[in-house]
């Protein structure tokens, strides 16, 4: 089979002519045949309209209509994000009929930038369920070992573009449902700035913490992608009104007389000994590329935690307080338990935790002034087995992409190397507000530097 091209190698290909938007698709139904009944990437696969979206594009590139990076590329979406004619179930038994009228705004976008959508992919129940075997869908499985976790709630996406049988995908990321599967699943996501990408049209999880963004193969594909779907949304009363720039402009960029903070306190004692030796590797190669590497302080994680756990329990319970009291069984038992203990938190309770955001953020803000970025571990270790995720995790566990949702900063995971298991290890790199280009910059230099890219999952059966 065809080894999958990132974003970048496929659009350089239609352009010349070496492919077709056709056959560019065709790889990617060969490897949703082969991969999608044991990692479970999808809930609605769309392959046919998306035959019909690929000779549109042929169409158009013949006659030297030519849309952006994204024109004939296949790109799927987390079933929280609404496609029109396309069902959301959200991977619930409550949405199973939902079939919205309209796109999300970040779907309109890659339409009108003529991507070809593969389809709808799993997620955990609501973005926030976990891995669970009582819902309509089972759980996506890692491409890298199948009775792995791929991390969440973006699970399909990870799956999907780790195994190339999307592209690309759009994950959404509350508590680090971007990264987590991107580190896991070894492949690289990013969560914007916060009012970056529109959220118009997606399914609620916590409506302060909520992000849409990309997950790829490499950083600049998910630059590519985000020069798509970024920008202002009046749809969206969080959207920022700031111009956009192009995200791709400071890949190849220097990095020497950069500053990279390195916030020890969030990981130390808390990682595996393969995430330490990997995240201190990279920080080699930073060096050796010409960046200065200096440790920084944060305020502990456990208490940016405290605060997470409370405001996402808090706006989650409010979006589904009114399905929890009419039709509780219809929720996925581990969701339900989840999210009801939003129920138990006071008006006192969030305002505080609102509060501590607001010292922590600008703690954070201050030491940002000081380094360009900071790089630290995006997951403590690498995939677990399934069935070992904890039930209980938003409670018992701090979690390190935590910080980037409670700022709002700009956060993207990459492939830091293996495991003795072959499993892939996760770094993260956190900048300022609205600098996701040079935070995307940094991860493309640290990827070109090694040879983590060109090591591909292989489909192996227990």
């Amino acid at each position: 089979m065809t080894p999958p091209l990132t974003i970048a190698a496929a659009r350089a290909a239609l352009d010349t002519g070496r492919i077709c938007a056709r056959d560019l698709l065709q790889q990617s139904i060969d490897r949703f045949a082969t991969w999608e009944s044991h990692v479970h990437a999808f809930v609605t696969p769309t392959l046919e309209a998306a035959r019909h979206e690929a000779d549109a594009v042929d169409v158009d590139m013949a006659a030297g209509r030519h849309r952006g990076p994204l024109h004939g590329i296949p790109i799927a979406i987390k079933d929280i994000i609404d496609a029109q004619g396309v069902r959301t179930t959200c991977h619930s038994w409550l949405r199973q009929a939902h079939v919205p009228s309209q796109d999300a705004t970040v779907v309109a976008r890659l339409k009108q930038g003529g991507a070809v959508l593969l389809g709808k992919l799993a997620t955990h129940e609501f973005a926030f369920g976990g891995p669970s075997f009582d819902l309509p869908f089972p759980p996506a499985r890692n491409p890298w070992d199948v009775s792995r976790f791929t991390g969440g709630s973006s699970s399909g996406a990870g799956a999907a573009v780790a195994a190339g049988v999307a592209l690309g995908a759009l994950g959404t990321d509350t508590g680090g449902s971007i990264r987590q599967p991107a580190a896991l699943c070894g492949v690289a996501g990013l969560k914007p700035t916060y009012g970056l990408v529109s959220r118009a049209g997606v399914f609620p999880l916590a409506w302060s913490l909520d992000h849409v963004g990309p997950l790829a193969w490499t950083a600049e594909d998910c630059a590519l992608i985000l020069n798509v779907v970024a920008g202002h949304d009046r749809s969206d009363a969080t959207s920022h009104a700031a111009s956009v720039s192009d995200f791709t402009a400071q890949l190849g960029r220097n990095l020497r007389g950069l500053r990279l903070g390195v916030p020890r306190a969030w990981f130390l004692g808390s990682v595996t000994t393969e995430v330490a030796d990997a995240t201190e590797a990279a920080l080699r190669r930073f060096a050796e590329l010409g960046a200065q590497v200096v440790d920084v302080p944060v305020a502990p994680l456990a208490d940016w935690h405290a605060s997470l756990a409370i405001i996402l329990l808090a706006e989650a319970f409010a979006v589904h307080a009114e399905d929890l009291r009419t039709h509780p069984s219809t929720y996925g038992a581990r969701f339900r338990d989840r999210v009801m203990l939003g129920a138990f938190l006071s008006a006192r309770d969030y305002l505080d935790a609102q509060r501590s955001r607001l010292v922590l953020t600008a703690g954070l803000n201050a030491t940002l002034r000081d380094v360009d970025a900071l790089v630290f571990p995006a997951a403590p270790g690498p995939a677990t087995r399934l069935e070992a995720n904890p039930k209980w995790g938003i409670v018992d566990s701090a979690f390190i992409t935590g910080p980037g949702n409670l700022a709002g900063l700009p956060s993207l995971s990459v492939c830091a190397g293996y495991s003795a298991e072959g499993l892939p290890l996760g770094l993260q790199i956190m900048g300022r507000s609205f600098d996701d280009a040079g935070v995307l910059a940094l991860g493309d230099a640290y990827e070109r530097a090694t040879d983590w890219r060109a090591r591909r999952p292989r489909l192996a059966l227990a």
